[in-house]
């Protein structure tokens, strides 16, 4: 290795942790272990409708069990009730980061407001007169992808729907952003994973993606890059079944100014049946394994090999 890495480890507290998990942690954990860095804990908590405070600890603790420890966790911070809420990055500490960069793309012409519901957009889109979708392969991101969404709704109505309170979500005029990203640095949009390679960045395939939920006043998309960019990220390691999106947050990292971090996007832990796990399927959580066997080198065993890295 090159350099030291400084990688994350963030789940969300929305339920129990799984094997996933742990893997998706040791991966973070083992590439900034090799080469002299650090992993930084962070806590994605900005859905408040789906997130709950009383999840975090049992991610503490059990990162804590596995020797996964991540950058500032001092064994003094355990206590009889378990390990002290400190050291982590926080979403819910960002909302004027979040707002600043949503701000940031407005003061380029780049967003626009929808009023349009989820079921409003969908049933719109598949009427006989709806504007054509971008031609994308079944792989892609077809489900997500749109154009100009505010030409589906009367300039009339969504004066209406602002005028009764009704908050928009956030949109990113794709076009012009991807004018604006060349404008401001010709070079082509590309990233390297240490998995697959140099990857050139083709975001267009999202469309006028949502940028800015309506509930929540940011989305995923715009988060992780804020995030990564002021916890100093330099190596984003997260499961293969999230590079769809880089293409997407190579863009927002240009067009917001953001350092460019490295990528691995790893295997996920599978069933025996080859389905991914998720938190609904309680068979693997790591708080009944360790019930049953408190033994982390067991957990290990379970998983996949751990990726190695590659130069650029």
């Amino acid at each position: 290795m090159s350099h030291a890495f400084v990688t994350r480890f963030a789940p969300s507290p929305t339920g129990a942790l799984h094997l996933g998990h742990a893997y998706a942690a040791r991966v973070a954990h083992n590439f900034a272990a090799r080469s002299g860095g650090k992993m930084i804990l962070r806590i994605d908590d900005i859905d408040h409708t789906r997130c709950r405070e009383e999840f975090i600890p049992p991610i503490l603790e059990n990162l804590d069990w596995l020797g996964l420890n991540w950058f500032g966790f001092h064994h003094t911070d355990v206590t009889n009730s378990g390990i002290a809420i400190q050291n982590l990055s926080r979403q819910t500490h960002r909302k004027a980061q979040y707002k600043a960069a949503l701000r940031a793309l407005g003061n380029l012409g780049l967003i626009y407001p929808c009023y349009l519901s989820r079921r409003e957009l969908n049933e719109l889109l598949s009427a006989p007169h709806a504007l054509p979708l971008p031609q994308v392969t079944p792989d892609q991101r077809s489900q997500q992808v749109t154009i100009n969404t505010d030409q589906l709704l009367s300039a009339s109505e969504q004066e209406l729907r602002r005028a009764e309170g009704r908050e928009p979500a956030w949109r990113l005029r794709m076009s012009a952003a991807m004018k604006m990203a060349q404008k401001m640095n010709p070079n082509p949009l590309s990233w390297f994973d240490h998995i697959t390679g140099h990857q050139a960045a083709k975001p267009e395939e999202f469309g006028d993606v949502v940028i800015a939920r309506a509930d929540i006043a940011v989305s995923y998309h715009l988060s992780v890059v804020v995030d990564d960019a002021l916890d100093g990220i330099n190596l984003v390691t997260r499961g293969n079944d999230l590079s769809q999106f880089t293409h997407l947050h190579r863009l927002l990292q240009a067009l917001l100014r953001l350092p460019v971090p490295e990528y691995c996007h790893h295997v996920l832990v599978r069933d025996a049946t080859g389905k991914r796990l998720a938190k609904r399927d309680s068979a693997h959580e790591l708080d009944d394994m360790r019930k049953l066997n408190d033994d982390p080198a067991k957990i290990f065993a379970k998983l996949p090999p751990l990726p190695a890295s590659r130069t650029a």
